[in-house]
């Protein structure tokens, strides 16, 4: 039986990459629903090589263009986010692919889940901001929640089988991104153009600035605690530049698991579609004696100081780390506009904490508003 599939975010990074696996096995899955926020055109060309249902563009200015591109085709077009709501909870779906950028996912994540869909989470941001109630909807509603980010994949490959053995630690592997090793001095005047070249991993802009600033791995941090069901100590990140090692389990009886491979999304991405299959592909096979040496260095968050944050938004916990998404989100957009500079970043983001309202106990409503709270001060600040 093929697996049908609404891919949200689909002209992302993730969202190409998952289409390249679908292509590579197409007796396996269908495409129902593919959404995007901007890029019209490359919905178009997705739309018109993978036949999908629906198509939905979040930006409802180009539903005119995109409907007239496809109106010779047998496919269901919308606009908004509404649009991308409603979709997800189709009969024929059977698992929902979340890669939609920021805070924008977390609705669609929700509403997914409520029509009882299985979701391949690459937006993690939508367990940053609301970790406690995707987590007890997913329970409610006997929904799988089958991460995408490597990290994250590769802790829930080193748990199968492991189930009822109590975790110590996890380790969560950070190549370091663009800047490991530098100063504060040579922060304060990089721009987002170094920012962007990422040594190892092809991602989106918003995310691979936030892996220059170690936010991304930050958010990771928490998201693996909604995961994994794990306490802010048993939590640690370790910088590992060849991106070999994804992450690593560490058990009671100090024995130690860990998942490798050659840096590849297409393989978290297919692992999360397939489980609890592994299905042959073609992808290049990792050879020891090109690297013969596996290095491991500790995060310096005095330099970077947004894993720090990270970790006290997760210990305060509330609607903390809802703040602390979204004023990076301001912050990354305002830093690839060069309005401010690769340590401000830091900066603002825990002033928003200090000022922001606090609220211990959230629900939905609660993280709206204080998303756009801080989406407002942050911009003030700026």
């Amino acid at each position: 039986m093929s697996k049908h599939i609404a891919i949200l975010g689909s002209t992302g990074s993730i969202g190409t990459q998952t289409l390249e696996v679908v292509e590579s096995n197409p007796d396996l899955f269908v495409v129902d629903v593919l959404t995007a926020n901007n890029n019209v055109d490359l919905l178009i060309a997705q739309a018109k090589k993978f036949q999908p249902d629906v198509v939905v563009i979040a930006n409802e200015d180009k539903y005119s263009y995109l409907s007239d591109a496809l109106k010779d085709e047998d496919i269901k077009v919308y606009a908004g986010i509404d649009a991308i709501c409603q979709v997800v909870g189709m009969s024929s779906v059977n698992i929902v692919v979340t890669a939609m950028v920021g805070y924008s996912g977390l609705l669609p994540t929700i509403k997914a889940i409520e029509a009882k869909k299985n979701i391949a989470l690459a937006n993690k941001e939508t367990l940053v901001v609301a970790g406690e109630i995707i987590q007890k909807l997913a329970l409610e509603n006997g929904v799988s929640i089958y991460p995408v980010d490597s990290e994250h994949s590769a802790i829930f490959q080193c748990l199968i089988g492991e189930f009822e053995n109590p975790v110590e630690k996890i380790y969560l592997t950070a190549s370091g991104g663009p800047f490991r090793g530098k100063d504060r001095k040579f922060l304060e005047s990089v721009t987002s153009k170094q920012a962007l070249k990422h040594p190892n991993w092809d991602m989106g802009a918003k995310i691979t600035i936030d892996s220059a600033s170690m936010m991304n791995k930050g958010f990771e941090v928490i998201e693996a605690k909604w995961l994994f069901d794990l306490k802010p100590e048993q939590i640690d990140v370790i910088v590992h530049p060849q991106s070999i090692v994804h992450s690593l389990v560490q058990f009671k009886d100090s024995s130690m698991k860990a998942q490798m491979g050659l840096p590849d999304m297409k393989l978290p991405i297919q692992f999360a579609l397939t489980y609890p299959k592994r299905l042959e592909t073609s992808f290049e096979r990792f050879n020891f004696l090109d690297y013969p040496n596996l290095s491991f260095e500790p995060v310096d968050t005095h330099v970077f100081r947004n894993l720090a944050l990270a970790y006290e938004a997760m210990n305060k916990g509330g609607n903390m780390p809802c703040i602390i998404n979204a004023a990076n989100e301001i912050m990354v957009e305002a830093f690839l506009r060069d309005q401010v500079g690769f340590l401000q970043m830091s900066d603002i983001i825990e002033t928003c904490m200090q000022k922001a309202s606090f609220i211990a106990q959230p629900v939905y409503e609660d993280y709206v508003a204080s998303d756009a709270e801080v989406r407002e001060l942050a911009t003030s600040l700026l």
